[in-house]
């Protein structure tokens, strides 16, 4: 009897609990759908808001810092090497005294030249009196024709000769000029290449110095072929176009110039063709010879739809992005425009307002839930704004 008892008892739980069990699996069932899986939980993504705005395009090259001028001071004369009146370094400008040479070997000659100018002004005064006596003697019939002639011609030896040391005095004088070398530009002088006390002359090739003019300061970078277009249409435009030169690291700016002119013919081995930049260099943070990153800003698009160039992927189709609509992700197929930094133009696909995905789409297939929040890369692009300004 007991035996039963316990028997019903164990029948009665055994059926209580089977209820249970299926009591859950039908709750799941409706709640996760008709194939009983639990519905996919929301992926969380960060997104940004396309919108309509300004963009500065660029085009970035690398460049090399040149300078307008360059001069290897040289010495003009031969002789010994009296002073150097600058010091390794310094800035100078143009006139200013850099170095002496002995003068007295120049002084005597210019002297000697005197001399002879002297002389030669002399003889010529003695030929011209005998002229003007030998010209009274004919109308008298004293001379002769040929002797009359004969003068005239010694006149004009001695004026050749007057004119001949005059240009010797010309000359030494001059040379004594160069002995005192002056800057022909101004700039920055490098490291001196001979010291006081040694002998130089006209045909040394180091020769003392080298003067290089930093202010204003070249940049000289390349173009593609597809650029040259662009850029020509620009230059075309009353306004400059700006030339940024940037760091090895392309982040910190070093300075600010415009784009002077472009070469006259394209390299055909490369397909660019080279551009020069002046830069005004006050600071004198451009330095000859350096390498630097150029970005050339060739126009300003205005109203135009930008994303974040996060959001943009790629496949064999073409480009897309990720649309949060209605708390899922939709794959649209767009068409992208230029990109500059972290944004993109997109010229079809989307409108105002759409919310992009930016983070996380590695993650993401078509229709998959999501929850998002907003980053702040849509953030206003500065450059754009402070040329809308301008």
């Amino acid at each position: 009897m007991r035996t039963n008892l316990a028997g019903n008892k164990y029948l009665r739980f055994t059926l209580i609990l089977l209820v249970l069990v299926a009591s859950v699996f039908g709750y799941r069932h409706l709640q996760g759908g008709k194939d009983g899986r639990e519905a996919p939980k929301p992926r969380a993504v960060g997104a940004a808001t396309a919108r309509i705005g300004s963009l500065n395009v660029y085009f970035q090259a690398i460049g090399t810092v040149v300078p307008p001028n360059t001069v290897t001071v040289k010495s003009r004369v031969d002789g010994e090497l009296m002073a150097l009146h600058f010091v390794e370094g310094q800035l100078i400008r143009e006139g200013e005294l850099l170095a002496e040479i002995d003068p007295r070997p120049y002084k005597v000659q210019l002297e000697q030249a005197r001399g002879a100018l002297t002389t030669a002004e002399a003889l010529l005064k003695q030929a011209l009196l005998e002229l003007e006596r030998y010209r009274r003697l004919i109308r008298e019939h004293s001379v002769s024709e040929q002797q009359l002639e004969a003068q005239e011609g010694e006149v004009g030896r001695q004026k050749g000769a007057v004119i001949s040391d005059r240009a010797a005095v010309a000359e030494a004088e001059l040379m004594l000029t160069y002995c005192r070398i002056t800057a022909p530009i101004s700039g920055r002088v490098g490291l001196r290449k001979v010291d006081p006390g040694n002998m130089i002359r006209a045909s040394d090739s180091a020769g003392i110095v080298v003067i290089t003019q930093i202010q204003p300061m070249n940049v000289i970078f390349t173009l593609v072929e597809s650029q040259i277009g662009e850029v020509l249409q620009a230059l075309r435009a009353d306004d400059p176009l700006r030339v940024e030169a940037r760091g090895q690291d392309n982040s910190a700016l070093i300075e600010s110039g415009t784009l002077l002119t472009i070469d006259n013919q394209i390299d055909t081995s490369t397909g660019t063709v080279k551009a020069k930049a002046v830069f005004a260099n006050q600071e004198g943070r451009l330095f000859p010879n350096q390498f630097v990153n150029t970005r050339l800003l060739v126009k300003t698009l205005r109203d135009a739809l930008i994303i974040p160039s996060s959001a943009v992927q790629r496949n064999n189709e073409g480009f897309f992005v990720y649309a949060v609509e209605e708390g899922k992700a939709k794959l649209r197929t767009i068409r992208c425009g230029y990109s500059e930094g972290a944004q993109t133009v997109v010229e079809e696909g989307l409108k105002a307002g759409d919310v992009v995905v930016t983070d996380g789409v590695d993650r993401l297939r078509d229709g998959l839930p999501v929850s998002f929040s907003l980053t702040d890369e849509q953030a206003p692009n500065p450059a754009a704004e402070q040329e809308n300004k301008s």
